[in-house]
């Protein structure tokens, strides 16, 4: 089971097979007039389209891009992220293409391009499988024609050589594991290799290329290379992408083509220098420069302003000079404020401008609007009074030139300080990425297997199947397995494991991961896209992409938010000039230098900008993005805000028993012979009945019959003819001219063989001790009894037991039998238990469950346990190791450590309750913030907010909401774990 786990590659989350995934409630699809959904699922399977979308500022700008998507004809569903500017869109492409969809946010003034996605879902998937078992051709024929007859499958290529089975299936109908069965149930072991094209890309920049022909040239060698998918150019930045599959060929075999095209040999090959994830990461960088000049400028400018309307008014000799009249009453203060504040309202305030004239095109409203609006009325009101004092001899009027430029100034470092912060919250991606090493040292090796030369490389030129050395102290360049040499390896950077990990030869290793003391030669398995961390990495994005169900509360509100803030602000200045105009309080409060028109203008500017939407939208998409990054440092992978929104409410766990409460690795613990029989014979007919099943316990018998042979490593049993295995039941054959029988109690009584009283007395013992009893039939008799022990894992009765305290129930469910079960529940602390289960039967166990009202995980090993996971509210695939997207799991915990589920609850929690605060501060800012700026405490304090201030107290609201979700980087696990030490069980 755990080699299966170890062994899994890329699998996709959407591959349910005939399961019935939990609803995620999305938009209803909306299909042309006359065309039904029926209809729609006949016309072809739905497409998935990856957007980036440039320009969008706050919650307001995504809801006017999912409104624009979702208007299409044939949208299922649209998701817009404002933190990493992007878009997912699912559709029909019957009826609706990529290019509608990129016109249609254009359309809605924000900026769109498609972004390829090599693992994108396809409607035909193909996955390759080890075989174990296959020993002539008539076993691969065999496995071919039954593998050809399952509905789902239409290609089979079955490879005695290889040992492989390459097989072209429909997801939808079949997945991989289910195929995986197919293959057992034929009779022969089945280790998943690899699902999806696992087509790779790289980029190389060619030097020396100087015609359109010379490129042209260039493409056309790279596409006859076999293995190549796709070759892109582009002439004027100089670069080369080549699909591939790493299987064939590699980013080398590119290079050295080049290099040797053309009878000059002048074309030079490198990787292009621009890393993965660096468009990404060089627009983030290009964003906050932008901000932050801008807000130098603005900054320029609005001193000044400043200075000449709050500080030089009070020192008479620069007063005098400010206030020297120029025609009428207009004076030099005046006309500098004017001139200082224009460029700050026009040119650095464009970007407001522009923002809200998108908006409103669409009949929308966001930040950019309340801005534009607030900055405006400050800004044209002071033009009027300039214009009014310079044609009027005796016009007294006060300008707000510094409250248009101070409010833009303001809003501007704020948003240099949120993008800022927003960097920050995706730190985790850009850790992960930067885990791979730069270089790595290729081994040459000569046929006997010495190694002949080495020679250090860039580690994106590693190929499949590379010998790479790796020296103490150096990070391991890509996933592989061990060839030669001991060492140990600190995995804490993958899977959070903190101790280092003993490895030799035969041993897998993980890029990215770094070795510790001794010289390792490993072997390639896995390169660029196909990695344990490039898998880590998508799925970390695709979480951080997903929206918790929360978010849509937010959503609701910034449809409404703006529109009421403006009439708000409306109503606020129409209340204090009616009031002001009709003697409705004292003439003292109006200060020396308004009127009651100002004053009551003053209020209104300040309502509109203070209010801010921003917050709201920003609450709930940091902390997930927060959360997400934090969980994966620890090795505890969750699939987004709707798998952090179920955990966080979880208050009962069920449990599988085989892997994750026990160690998943049987052993023999002992033997009671009934006959006289030399135990070393008797083994050696034992093992050579089980050497040709994969079983787990027949391994666990061949392992303990290896210690009473000489030549452990590899002994050679003696042959087995007539082999049969009965699923469930055991196998038999004929070893030495004698029937072996090997199972469970039914099959004795199925070949009538009579179980004496003293075999029944010690299965009955065997399984009180929450052992396996096999029975062992010789020539129709009964002649021993095994006792096979899978041990409960360390710290399991503590982690149940600190479940409890947090007021979550657990509960057993496993296919093993009874008295097992029973003795290993009662060891841990588990009351409730559920045995003799089938993978269907588990799933009805969790149904029951939710309609008694519990929110369930389920925790399980991933493979036999999909239809549990997906039933379940949040499924929990543990012990994952370099596989890292187990389909039906909502979370997945990279080590077999159950400390790691109350983990992944824990941070859910805290996830969650930091969302909660973010909503609280951002709305309660919003609630106390406009009573505030509207003047409700004037009449009895005298205070008023100026509009400058309430606009930096806006731009504060966002920059606070995104540190507050940034403080769950400083998160630890509970204290009670710290003093939990569970470690590893060595089995002899």
């Amino acid at each position: 089971m755990a080699t299966k786990l170890l062994a899994l590659a890329c699998i996709r989350k959407e591959s349910y097979g005939d399961l019935s995934p939990r609803p995620h409630y999305p938009s209803m699809p909306k299909y042309p007039k006359g065309v039904t959904a029926q209809e729609t699922s006949l016309q072809g399977s739905e497409a998935k389209a990856m957007f980036s979308v440039m320009g969008m500022t706050c919650s307001a700008c995504a809801g006017s891009v999912e409104k624009a998507v979702k208007r299409l004809p044939g949208i299922k569903e649209a998701v817009v992220d404002v933190l990493n500017n992007k878009a997912q869109v699912m559709f029909y492409p019957s009826f609706v293409n990529e290019e509608s969809i990129r016109e249609a946010i254009e359309d809605a003034g924000f900026q769109a391009a498609l972004i390829q996605d090599e693992t994108d879902d396809k409607s035909v998937q193909v996955c390759r499988i080890r075989i174990n078992g296959m020993t002539c051709t008539s076993c691969s024929s065999t496995l071919e024609n039954a593998l050809q007859a399952v509905p789902g499958v239409q290609k089979v290529q079955v490879a005695l050589a290889t040992e492989e089975a390459q097989i072209h299936h429909d997801p939808k109908i079949i997945t991989y594991n289910q195929l995986m069965e197919q293959i057992e149930e034929t009779g022969f072991g089945a280790v998943l290799v690899s699902t999806g094209e696992d087509m790779s890309k790289i980029n190389l920049r060619i030097d020396g290329v100087r015609t359109v022909n010379s490129m042209r040239m260039l493409e056309n060698s790279l596409q006859a290379l076999p293995g190549v998918q796709a070759v892109q150019t582009s002439p004027e930045l100089k670069k080369i992408a080549v699909s591939y599959k790493p299987d064939m060929t590699g980013p080398r075999n590119f290079i050295k083509v080049i290099d040797s095209t053309g009878s000059s040999r002048r074309f030079k090959a490198t990787i292009y220098p621009e890393g993965e994830g660096a468009g990404r990461e060089s627009h983030r960088k290009e964003e906050i420069k932008q901000y932050f000049r801008s807000f130098l400028w603005s900054l320029i400018f609005t001193t000044p302003v400043f200075l000449t309307s709050m500080i030089f008014m009070y020192i008479p000799g620069i007063k005098h000079g400010l206030d020297t009249k120029v025609v009428n009453m207009l004076t030099i203060g005046e006309v500098i404020r004017w001139v200082l504040s224009t460029p700050v309202q026009f040119i650095i305030g464009r970007r407001f401008y522009t923002g809200s004239y998108k908006a409103l095109r669409h009949g929308s409203a966001n930040m950019d609007v309340l801005i534009a609006l607030g900055t405006n009325a400050a800004y044209f009101y002071s033009v009027y009074t300039v214009i009014r004092a310079a044609s009027s001899p005796d016009f007294e009027g006060t300008d707000f030139f510094e409250t248009s430029a101070m409010l833009i100034s303001f809003i501007l470092l704020g948003k240099y300080l949120e993008v800022l912060a927003k960097g920050k919250t995706s730190e985790a991606i850009a850790k992960l990425m930067n885990l791979a090493p730069e270089t790595a040292i290729l081994l040459s090796l000569d046929e006997e297997g010495n190694v002949i030369s080495e020679e250090e490389t860039d580690s994106r030129l590693i190929q499949k199947n590379d010998i790479i050395k790796i020296i103490p102290g150096a990070k391991v360049a890509s996933d592989g397995f061990v060839l030669w040499g001991q060492s140990h390896i600190n995995e804490s950077m993958i899977t959070g494991e903190a101790r280092p990990v003993a490895k030799r030869k035969g041993d897998t290793v993980i890029g990215g991961t770094v070795n510790e003391n001794g010289v390792l030669h490993i072997k390639a398995t896995k390169v660029g896209s196909e990695s344990a961390l490039a898998q880590i990495v998508r799925l970390v994005e695709s979480a951080q992409m997903a929206k918790a169900p929360v978010q849509k509360f937010a959503d609701r509100i910034s449809k409404y938010f703006v529109p009421l803030v403006i009439m708000l602000s409306f109503s606020t200045w129409l209340a204090w000039f009616l009031a002001g105009k009709l003697h409705g309080y004292p003439e003292s409060w109006i200060p020396s230098s308004m009127d009651s028109f100002e004053l009551a203008l003053q209020f209104g500017i300040s309502v509109m900008v203070i209010a801010c939407p921003c917050a709201l939208g920003l609450a709930t998409p940091t902390a997930v993005m927060v959360g997400t990054g934090v969980g994966a440092s620890l090795g505890v992978l969750i699939k987004g805000g709707q798998a952090l929104e179920g955990a966080h409410k979880v208050n009962c766990i069920v449990f599988d028993k085989t892997g994750t409460l026990t160690v998943g690795k049987p052993v023999v613990v002992n033997t009671r012979l009934l006959k006289n029989v030399v135990l070393h014979e008797f083994y050696e007919l034992v093992a050579a009945t089980e050497a040709n099943s994969e079983h787990p316990l027949a391994k666990a018998i061949i392992e303990y019959a290896k210690k009473f042979r000489e030549d452990e490593e590899n002994p050679a049993w003696p042959e087995a003819r007539d082999f049969v295995s009965i699923t469930g039941h055991g196998v038999k054959a004929i070893v030495r001219n004698k029937e072996v029988i090997v199972g469970n109690k039914s099959l004795m009584l199925e070949n009538n063989i009579v179980i004496p009283v003293d075999a029944q007395d010690m299965l009955t013992e065997t399984e009180s001790m929450a052992q396996t009893g096999i029975l062992v039939s010789i020539d129709g008799e009964v002649t021993g009894v095994l006792a096979i022990s899978d041990p409960v894992k360390p710290g399991a009765q503590e982690v149940i037991s600190i479940l409890k305290s947090m007021n979550v129930r657990s509960i057993m469910v496993t296919g093993d039998n009874w008295g097992t079960a029973s003795s290993i529940a009662s060891q841990i602390g588990i009351e409730t238990v559920v045995a003799e289960a089938k993978p269907e039967q588990k799933a009805e166990k969790v149904k029951e469950l939710q309609a008694e009202g519990y929110a369930v995980a389920m925790v399980g090993d991933g493979i036999n346990d999909s239809p549990a996971l997906v039933a379940a509210d949040v499924g929990m695939a543990i012990g994952a190791g370099t596989d890292i997207a187990i389909e039906a799991a909502d979370i997945v915990l990279m080590k077999s450590n159950l400390e790691d589920v109350i983990t992944a609850i824990h941070l859910s929690r805290k996830t969650f309750s930091r969302i909660r605060l973010n909503y609280i501060w951002a709305l309660g800012y919003n609630i106390l913030g406009i009573p505030i700026a509207a003047g409700a405490l004037f009449p009895s304090t005298g205070f008023r907010l100026p509009p400058w201030i309430a606009g930096a107290a806006m731009a504060a609201s966002s920059v606070s909401v995104v540190c507050c979700s940034l403080l769950l980087k400083n998160y630890e696990r509970p204290k009670k774990l710290e003093n939990l030490e569970i470690g590893g069980i060595q089995i002899e």
